[in-house]
């Protein structure tokens, strides 16, 4: 199998780490190591200093799936299965999912592994296009126009990046009503569930929704907790979890001890941890709908409704790959434009979950290249 570049962590190798100043992030205000270790318990705090860094269960620490299963309404420990992030049980997922000539849906623009490993491994892939002119919404009508009898996958990503929507329950209530019809599996990237900027907006995750729905998720995005590198799949389906977990045995194997432990006590606290990162990415949308305001003469947008990010589109006729390598070189500030998506047209991500973000949307707008 040979896989094509990844754009987007190339994207992300060329720029994050000697760039100043980061306008695109896409993950909550990264905690310290402290921070997370003062809301430890007595159990949490025993096992953090009488750990030892010897190997740990493949499937994950028993704790960490115990609190992992809180999240959902019919799922128990037996039906989650960590990984060393989202992006290996990404990989994972497919391996067993996916066999050469498959019929695969996928709705796009999408986190770029979502729909590259299905064609890598010889999938008939057919995509759902999300577009500007319908407000980034999913349309029933086209995924009914593409799902056909022997559709093995439907793969989702919600609540969605880069645009920032949310399904409403009637569509999703929809996609599975046309999966189960084709007995498809429905796997979504929920990566950024927890960060809705309205939280009455939260669907079901798949996994509970849907008998065979398979939910990922990862400590990166609403914990704010990238360095721990956890990410989990859930689902009902116990033969997935099973043939998962083996897959897993070729990668990872298992995951870092410390980095269990850390992640069952952010688990153990994560309505403190929600509560701070929602209160910096509210104020961050605050500042960022009164930018849009004064320059929508140069940027429309549809305001996001989930996610610690934007989808903004440039106006004018600069394209958006040139209008972001001069910003990055002349001022320090990186966006990413949509070509990293795949995504036509003039568009480029904004993050706003970080603390840095009003300072450097400031810096943004002041500059010679936005004010044009």
């Amino acid at each position: 199998m040979k896989l094509p570049p990844f754009r987007l962590e190339e994207f992300w190798k060329k720029y994050e780490f000697s760039s100043p100043y980061l306008l695109c992030s896409s993950d909550a205000e990264t905690w310290r190591l402290d921070e997370i270790l003062s809301f430890a318990d007595d159990e949490t705090r025993t096992l953090w200093d009488e750990m030892t860094l010897g190997y740990t269960e493949s499937p994950g620490h028993p704790l960490l799936r115990k609190e992992l299963s809180c999240l959902y309404n019919t799922l128990d420990e037996e039906r989650i299965l960590t990984f060393a992030g989202a992006e290996e049980g990404i990989y994972c997922s497919m391996r067993v999912l996916v066999a050469p000539g498959d019929h695969v849906v996928v709705v796009d623009p999408c986190y770029e592994s979502l729909v590259n490993l299905p064609i890598a491994l010889g999938a008939r892939v057919e995509k759902v296009s999300l577009t500007p002119e319908n407000g980034w919404r999913l349309d029933l009508d086209a995924m009914r126009r593409t799902i056909r009898p022997d559709t093995k996958l439907i793969v989702l990503n919600y609540p969605h990046n880069p645009t920032g929507t949310v399904l409403d329950p009637e569509t999703l209530d929809g996609i599975i009503t046309l999966a189960r019809k084709s007995g498809a599996y429905l796997f979504c990237d929920e990566v950024y569930r927890y960060l809705e900027i309205d939280e009455s907006r939260r669907i079901l995750p798949i996994a509970d929704a849907y008998e065979k729905g398979i939910s990922l998720n990862v400590m990166t995005k609403s914990f704010g907790l990238a360095g721990v590198r956890v990410g989990w799949v859930a689902s009902q389906d116990a033969s997935f979890i099973q043939d998962a977990g083996s897959y897993k045995l070729y990668t990872s194997i298992c995951n870092s001890s410390p980095s269990e432990i850390l992640a069952v006590i952010a688990l153990r606290a994560k309505e403190k941890i929600w509560a701070r990162n929602r209160s910096i990415l509210l104020n961050n949308l605050s500042l960022l709908d009164a930018f849009m305001e004064r320059n929508q003469d140069r940027f429309s947008w549809t305001r996001p409704q989930s996610g610690s990010i934007a989808l903004v589109e440039l106006l004018g006729q600069t394209p958006v790959d040139e209008f972001a390598e001069s910003l990055v070189r002349e001022q320090g500030v990186l966006v990413m434009p949509g070509s990293v998506f795949g995504l036509p047209g003039n568009f480029f991500r904004i993050g706003f979950g970080k603390r840095s973000m009003p300072s450097i949307l400031e810096r943004f707008e002041s500059c010679g290249l936005v004010r044009k």
